[in-house]
């Protein structure tokens, strides 16, 4: 196979990693730099440039788009999907987990240990929020930021506010304000998931002084094995943020892994340092599996179609489908076809016709739109409360 490597510097450890495991497994692979091409619009003819030329043909792209150079990364990221060829990440996925609200907003659906967090416009908002998170310390980050850039402790709640009132300043930046996990303080665990499953995991610990644990600050490493809830936390995230090569840090909560960040473009250096694992190698055996199976937006090509539509159904104990199999249910008989059952961290595709629905399940269907918007559950209304005719309160 002739495979891209997108990135801006060839001399990076991770970079020559991925080189490396490429020509090892017996690949061509170039390492072609992200801000060199010239993307060409022109009906059905998507096309790129690099360097002036047209480019020739490659069979797989890995994405290594730094996150000062996301948008135009993403949108070269797009072209290659656009021309058939295979990314390991997607444009879509590389641009909302570069987005650390957004992010964890997409995580807030799902039933994942995410830190309580704030997005907070104003600095006369600062201390109301900070009362909700539990009081101080607070930690305050930047929207976008890698390697601990942008991530600060605040002790106090006027340290809090002093800092966002400096950053939405003159710098015009937006902050969140995140709860901060005490028993974890000073240290992480760094789960590197390629495809569906982690294939090396390491523990992040702070140098004195410091609380955040990136290797980038000073912090050390060493190898972890997880348990099955930390592994099925970190797969889980990776596959909602449509991630199929991801480093989903994880802090170790009181009631299990809190769910961090989830990293489109993970350090190769840490983690193969510390664990001795070849992740390059598995990022490239997932490339050979994967590769005649290039990105496609599902939602877009089968509502071509009028009349059908995709659609996520929640059930609950009061559905109709609780408690029938996928036969029972007689959805097929509806024209309506169950492609994948998500089971909290677990994915059931194509489920057999005798797989039961249970309370709690998320279906992912195609369908009729009229029998889709039938079976998606009714939001409930608020029942207003009742007002007392005049003259009738009793006088205090």
């Amino acid at each position: 196979m002739k495979i891209a490597i997108l990135s801006r510097g060839p001399r990076l450890y991770s970079t020559r990693r991925l080189k490396e495991a490429c020509e090892m497994r017996g690949h061509q692979a170039k390492v072609v730099n992200t801000l060199s091409f010239t993307i060409e619009v022109e009906r059905g003819r998507p096309s790129l440039y690099h360097r002036h030329k047209p480019l020739s043909r490659y069979d797989a792209v890995i994405p290594r788009i730094g996150a000062s150079v996301t948008f135009f990364g993403t949108a070269v990221v797009r072209q290659f999907e656009q021309m058939g060829v295979y990314c390991v990440n997607p444009s879509h996925a590389i641009s909302v987990s570069r987005d650390k609200l957004r992010s964890i907003q997409v995580l807030s659906r799902h039933r994942l240990g995410i830190p309580k967090t704030l997005f907070v416009r104003h600095v006369n908002e600062v201390l109301p929020g900070i009362e909700r998170l539990g009081g101080p310390p607070v930690v305050i980050k930047l929207l976008e930021g890698t390697q601990g850039v942008g991530v600060i402790l605040a002790d106090s709640p006027k340290i809090a506010e002093a800092i966002i009132e400096t950053l939405q300043g003159p710098a015009k930046q937006n902050v969140l304000l995140q709860q901060f996990v005490k028993e974890s303080r000073g240290k992480d665990i760094r789960a590197f998931v390629v495809g569906n499953r982690v294939v090396a995991a390491m523990r992040r610990v702070a140098q004195e002084g410091e609380f955040r644990s990136n290797v980038h600050r000073g912090g050390r490493a060493e190898q972890v094995e997880l348990d099955d809830e930390y592994a099925r936390t970190a797969v889980h995230a990776a596959q909602i943020m449509g991630l199929r090569v991801a480093g989903v840090d994880m802090l170790e909560g009181n009631d299990g892994p809190i769910v961090m960040e989830v990293n489109s473009s993970p350090g190769l250096e840490g983690i193969e340092t510390a664990t001795g694992i070849d992740v390059a190698g598995e990022i490239v055996k997932l490339i050979e599996d994967e590769v005649l199976f290039p990105e496609i937006d599902l939602r877009q090509r089968l509502t071509l179609q009028s009349g059908y539509g995709v659609m996520e159904i929640p059930v609950d104990a009061s559905s109709e489908l609780c408690g029938t199999t996928v036969s029972s249910s007689h959805l097929r008989d509806r024209d309506v076809l169950v492609l994948t059952i998500q089971r909290e961290s677990v994915a059931i595709p194509n489920p057999k016709g005798s797989r039961e629905i249970l309370a709690g399940d998320v279906l992912l269907c195609f369908g009729k739109t009229l029998t889709l918007k039938g079976l998606a559950p009714q939001p409930k209304r608020r029942k207003r409360a009742k007002r007392e005719p005049v003259g009738t309160q009793q006088a205090e």
